[in-house]
């Protein structure tokens, strides 16, 4: 059985993995539950890419057309479809 001090060690240890892994996987279900609501909106992201109308609205950054200090992101060359991706990525594995 070992000593006492080594026995209150390890059950102190292991209730801490217990306690990260029980908040860890809260966190997981939240997690999934948002990405699941989510769905709607990603459809409207792969419908703006697919459309054409991304392309349009890249090409208008690219002439200049859309203020410095407008958040962009969304414009990214690989940016959109890297993030459709691994959304994708993310519905299989459930």
């Amino acid at each position: 059985m070992g000593n006492k001090r080594e026995l209150l060690k390890r059950v102190r240890e292991m209730e801490a993995r217990y306690d990260e892994l029980a908040r860890v996987l809260d966190e997981l279900d939240e997690a999934v539950a948002a990405f699941e609501r989510f769905g709607p909106e990603l459809q409207k992201l792969r419908d703006y890419m697919e459309s054409g109308q991304w392309k349009e609205d890249f090409e208008a950054d690219e002439a200049g057309l859309i203020p410095p200090g407008v958040k962009r992101g969304v414009l990214s060359e690989d940016g959109l479809y890297d993030l459709l991706l691994e959304a994708d990525l993310h519905a299989k594995r459930r």
